[in-house]
């Protein structure tokens, strides 16, 4: 069964909000190759941002964007625990081949489950780490991570149309300006149009469309209509045959 707990009363969720927010602002962690890296409420309510560990630099490369849930985990339907962490077959080696291809891997992630109150930034921090250990047992890493935790139907402060939380580009845009990646090149998967809406809005090369998750057929259609001469779109089952169709590893076909 999906992990789906309401809060007990708004009350409660919003006098817990203020905790979570002090709590959450600044947490270490561990990146690749075991060094510190910070996560972190970059605007304290809503934008979380865990980067790439210094003196790592991805200035002027092609990155590869991802949606996680139906896209690197299974969707079970507000994700809140990690027990229930399931990566999607394939998932871990293509985001292994695209580290050894030097591409940056940034997951970005609408979170409107923390908005409703179904669960709350330490338990997202909780399942991000579980899903990080279970990719590097495949030898693969994220590089940097960005969730957006607003929705317009939240509660209390979270209760916005942020320009963070897809189908706006915002958090695309932060990454970016971060990292110093090339948007211009770059591409990002999704298992929903609104994944590949964020990334024409950003300025991507193109988007990915995956048929897992949420990916079914009016999905797919709904994403190939974006395409236009300066956004490419392509299909693929999920989202290792989709990489390595892409070219973006020494695995893959050339790029069309």
């Amino acid at each position: 069964m999906p992990y789906f707990t309401r809060p007990r009363n708004t009350a409660a969720l919003r006098s817990g909000a203020q905790a979570n927010r002090i709590s959450s602002r600044r947490r270490p962690a561990t990146g690749p190759g075991g060094r510190r890296v910070e996560m972190a409420l970059v605007d304290g309510v809503g934008c979380w941002r865990r980067l790439p560990p210094a003196p790592l630099s991805f200035s002027g490369r092609r990155a590869l964007f991802l949606d996680r849930d139906g896209v690197v985990v299974s969707e079970v339907g507000y994700l809140g625990r990690p027990e229930d962490v399931a990566l999607i077959d394939g998932a871990g080696r293509a985001i292994a081949e695209l580290n050894r291809a030097g591409v940056p891997v940034v997951l970005v992630t609408n979170q409107s489950g923390i908005a409703r109150g179904y669960y709350d930034w330490t338990a997202f921090e909780a399942v991000q780490r579980e899903i990080e250990r279970r990719l590097g047992t495949q030898g693969a890493h994220l590089d940097a991570v960005l969730a957006c935790g607003y929705h317009a139907e939240g509660l209390g402060a979270l209760a916005v149309d942020h320009p963070w939380r897809k189908p706006g580009p915002g958090m695309l845009l932060d990454a970016a300006e971060q990292m110093g990646v090339d948007l211009a090149s770059s591409w990002i998967a999704g298992d929903q149009a609104r994944d590949l809406q964020a990334g024409r809005a950003a300025g991507l090369a193109g988007g990915l469309h995956v048929a897992t998750g949420h990916g079914d057929a009016a999905q797919g259609r709904a994403a190939r209509a974006l395409a236009s001469p300066a956004f490419q779109v392509t299909t693929a089952t999920d989202l290792l045959s989709g990489v390595l169709a892409l070219g973006m590893t020494p695995l893959g076909a050339p790029s069309c």
